[in-house]
């Protein structure tokens, strides 16, 4: 396994309010989490960094090689509770962060499976020899337009209310967890990001750029951030890269 990533502050924006860390437990196992934060530009990078480290104590610790599925997903879940726990209860002490919040998708690959937990907009992709899949469904109004037949998935990438989440780390006491586990075989490939990637590329040139690339994560982080600052770059960016060697 191996994991690259990058995050950029985009071409627009001063700070950077996206998070992301990742790394190997083994040869044969590997992690990622991609947040995006929102609530001000101290709440957003407050609330993203909080859930990274969150997540990636709780997979550090908990996470064993020998773990069921059940457990794995236990432990994936449990782990993003506890982000949002921290996020909500540092809002509660401090008044200025009050409303913050952040998207977070987490992957784990480990013994031919890829697990996907997330909350928010940001998404999950898997390319594997049957091609390219959105492994996510955003939590935002416009994917709800789409679900409804409201709007096509190309009207939501530019609709004006595009930018409203339905469900956010941190905000509330409780939250959502959307969890799915998919096979992952060596050659396959994971990528998880934040908007400021999918608001510029339609799904089908992603294909293109990962099949490109497919044995390159850091060349394929690099030129996916490069493409996005080159049509605009209007909001922070942010790409993690999974691949089963």
């Amino acid at each position: 396994m191996r994991v690259d990533f990058v995050t950029d502050s985009g071409t627009v924006r001063s700070t950077n309010q996206d998070a992301c860390r990742c790394g190997t437990f083994s040869p044969g196992s590997a992690w990622a989490v991609v947040c995006d934060g929102m609530g001000g530009a101290k709440g957003g990078n407050v609330a993203s960094a909080i859930a990274v480290e969150q997540i990636e104590e709780q997979l550090k610790k908990k996470f064993s090689e020998k773990m069921s599925q059940g457990n794995t997903k236990s432990m994936i879940i449990n782990a993003v509770h506890q982000a949002n726990t921290a996020i909500y209860d540092k809002a509660k002490e401090k008044p200025e962060l009050h409303g913050m919040g952040t998207t977070a998708v987490v992957l784990l690959a480990s013994q031919g499976r890829l697990h996907v937990a997330h909350v928010g907009d940001s998404r999950a992709y898997l390319k594997n020899s049957g091609g390219l899949t959105q492994i996510t469904m955003d939590h935002s109004y416009v994917q709800d337009l789409v679900n409804f037949g409201q709007i096509t998935k190309e009207q939501a990438r530019t609709h004006p209310r595009r930018n409203i989440i339905t469900r956010v780390l941190g905000v509330h006491d409780m939250v959502s967890v959307d969890y799915s586990v998919w096979d992952f075989h060596a050659g396959d490939q994971a990528l998880a990001c934040t908007d400021g990637l999918t608001g510029y590329m339609e799904d089908s040139l992603l294909e293109e750029y990962m099949e490109r690339y497919s044995h390159e994560g850091e060349a394929l982080a690099g030129q996916l951030l490069q493409y996005a600052i080159n049509s605009g770059g209007a909001d922070n960016i942010t790409i993690a890269v999974v691949n089963n060697t």
